[in-house]
């Protein structure tokens, strides 16, 4: 006999099956464009799809910059191929490399937008501000015209969140297997990881102080973390290079000098586009969630400044800033403007 848990397990369960096929079926809706209204591979500001999209369909990589390091993000378009198989004759005019693109980023969109709703559940106590939140997530300019347009963001956003949910449901058995995938899916992602992870543990230092049996076990998490996150990395460059390179030289090999594009980035458009209307109305209610949440985001906000100064991203490419910030702090500040327009819609339960 199925006792009361189980079945509200199985109901919790359903619901959210039900909400990631909704918000797929959405972000397919919003990345069409890339399908049968223009090219991503030929826009500029774009030209990285050129890469994934090879590395989907096998075809050689010759371009620099993808002998550099594009080569290296592999796992959405490995996620990719087998849809645009499937897709080969049998999607008329659709391109079958974007169509399996667009199906993975959709994939990884969704599953952030899930994630959203489960965090504002869970610390706002509202699966309505919740659901808020991954719908103004959906509807930002960075989610159709950054993430579901072949690019690997959508990759990269999914695992910073879903780092954020394992540590804050203190599930760090889950840490490993988001820190390898986030390595296949983006470089920066090691970075990134290491130092939100670093300020969580940080942040919550003195909260341990009723258990302290659990800090060696999470430390442990956290280490090995890092440990196969350098490796996937190091082993993927092996098996696509036939060589060894440290992450050192693989990071030193990125520098491109970076004052000046550190400083045009301010005025690109992309950056202003994402946050005009999201900062303003999140700022206000950011003070409802855990310093636990806020100082890692924080942190690994400021390591995005430091990386796109060092790296030398130029504007062109969608805002170097404007991906990895929306990445990082998007799924939280989409929550907090929730939050505002609950409470400037007059809804009593939202005005504390």
């Amino acid at each position: 006999m199925m006792s009361l848990h189980d079945n509200r397990a199985k109901v919790a369960t359903a619901r959210v099956a039900l909400l990631f096929c909704i918000f797929f079926l959405i972000a397919c809706g919003l990345g069409y464009p890339v399908l049968n209204r223009f090219d991503p591979r030929q826009t500029p500001g774009l030209s990285d799809v050129k890469t994934y999209a090879s590395i989907v369909t096998g075809t050689a990589i010759v371009d620099a910059g993808d002998m550099r390091y594009r080569r290296f993000r592999v796992l959405v378009p490995w996620l990719a191929r087998p849809f645009c198989w499937l897709a080969r004759g049998r999607v008329g005019t659709w391109d079958p490399a974007m169509f399996g693109l667009l199906v993975a980023d959709s994939l990884f969109v969704a599953g952030t937008a899930v994630l959203i709703v489960i965090l504002g559940n869970r610390e706002l106590g509202s699966s309505v501000a919740g659901l808020v939140g991954a719908l103004l997530y959906l509807l930002n300019f960075a989610v159709p015209n950054l993430r579901l347009v072949g690019l690997v963001d959508a990759g990269e956003g999914f695992f910073l969140v879903a780092l954020l949910w394992s540590l804050s449901e203190f599930e760090l058995w889950a840490l490993p297997v988001i820190a390898v995938l986030g390595a296949l899916t983006k470089e920066s992602f090691i970075p990134f990881s290491i130092v939100f992870m670093s300020a969580w543990w940080l942040a919550t230092w003195f909260d341990r102080n009723d258990d302290r049996r659990r800090v060696a076990p999470d430390a442990a998490w956290i280490l090995t973390s890092w440990v196969l996150s350098f490796a996937a990395m190091v082993g993927l460059q092996w098996s696509i290079t036939g060589r060894y390179v440290s992450p050192l030289q693989f990071g030193f090999a990125l520098h491109r000098g970076g004052g000046y594009h550190f400083a045009v980035s301010l005025h690109d458009r992309n950056l202003w586009y994402i946050f005009l209307w999201l900062l303003p109305s999140a700022i206000p209610n950011l003070k409802r969630f855990p310093k636990s949440w806020l100082i890692p985001i924080g942190a690994t906000c400021a390591v995005a400044f430091l990386l796109d100064a060092y790296f030398g991203g130029a504007p062109a490419a969608g805002s170097a800033w404007g991906r990895a910030l929306f990445s990082i702090a998007g799924p939280v500040l989409s929550l907090s403007s929730a939050l505002f327009l609950l409470r400037t819609a007059a809804e009593p339960a939202y005005r504390a």
